[in-house]
């Protein structure tokens, strides 16, 4: 555990929290969600910002009783750290191990976003990306029904796709937790504002571990082409049977995936076409809006 106290059982469902993944470039992106997070969201416990050794001094700003920064060296396995790639004229970071393939700042936060249900003591956690707003209110108590979490999956959504990236990081998935057939599920199970059980997290990796027989880091990266989302949804319908799970194909989060960059009122029509049932928005960061006319939207 990372020196907490486990949570009071709530009443209404198990101990719950927020998990983000950020970097210094997102650093305004991060406050932002905080802001949204204190202001619209309950039914949480924590919410764990999961950062860089070398941007926990940068993001301690946004600290508060309920908000914790977590250094990726209390998660990781001390044998993959980070360096400045000479490659990108030292601009970027770049992971190394003798253990993994060459690793990018995106490949180690879903590293992190596993790692932390290891070491925290809560029993779920929602993932929501640094570029995300909350702009209704949400209790995170949606996630339960009757002691199981909701597993986010597209039905289907692969089928017709092979070659494509996400039928590549459903490969890899099936390969290391040793699913046999189908090679690649039909199924997707990527999305923004997702959760995940702390206790099915563990068994995955365990499984990982099993299959492999390496260290679970090392079992995912042993490929670039990977995704912890296509990874835990597969363990748990395919190997655990979805026990503790019900599943559902509604995004809570709409995102502006790619695409060039939305005027103001381009944004606000995104902002006004948001589905019922969808509570926030995600404008991903390398399309470069402008984070003050994202927060002025959604105030």
């Amino acid at each position: 555990m990372i020196g907490l106290a486990r949570p009071e059982r709530e009443a209404r469902h198990p101990p719950t929290a927020i998990v983000t993944a950020s970097y210094a470039p997102d650093l305004e992106r991060c406050r932002l969600l905080c802001d949204t997070i204190d202001a619209r969201v309950t039914g949480f416990t924590r919410h764990y910002i999961l950062v860089e050794h070398s941007d926990v001094a940068l993001f301690r700003q946004l600290e508060g009783p309920n908000r914790l920064v977590v250094d990726e060296r209390d998660l990781l396995p001390g044998w993959l750290r980070s360096y400045r790639d000479p490659a990108s004229r030292f601009r970027r970071r770049i992971w190394l191990s003798l253990r993994t393939m060459p690793l990018r700042g995106w490949h180690v936060q879903q590293l992190r976003r596993i790692a932390i249900a290891l070491h925290a003591p809560e029993d779920a956690f929602v993932y929501c990306d640094s570029d995300v707003a909350f702009v209704r209110p949400f209790d995170c108590g949606r996630f339960w029904r009757d002691g199981e979490l909701r597993l986010f999956r597209r039905e289907n959504a692969l089928a017709g796709r092979a070659g494509s990236e996400q039928s590549d990081w459903s490969r890899h998935a099936g390969r290391i937790l040793g699913i046999g057939s189908p090679a690649v599920s039909p199924h997707d199970y990527i999305a923004t504002l997702i959760a995940w059980r702390r206790d099915s997290t563990e068994a995955m990796c365990r499984r990982i571990e099993d299959v492999t027989g390496r260290h679970w880091v090392a079992g995912i990266a042993s490929r670039r082409m990977f995704s912890e989302c296509m990874i835990y949804g597969r363990h748990a319908a395919e190997v655990a049977g979805l026990e503790g799970h019900h599943l559902s194909a509604d995004e809570l989060c709409r995102v502006y995936w790619s695409g060039p960059q939305m005027s103001e009122a381009d944004m606000r029509a995104f902002l006004d076409n948001l589905a019922p049932h969808q509570v926030a928005l995600g404008m991903q960061s390398f399309i470069g809006t402008d984070v003050a006319t994202i927060r002025r939207l959604v105030a």
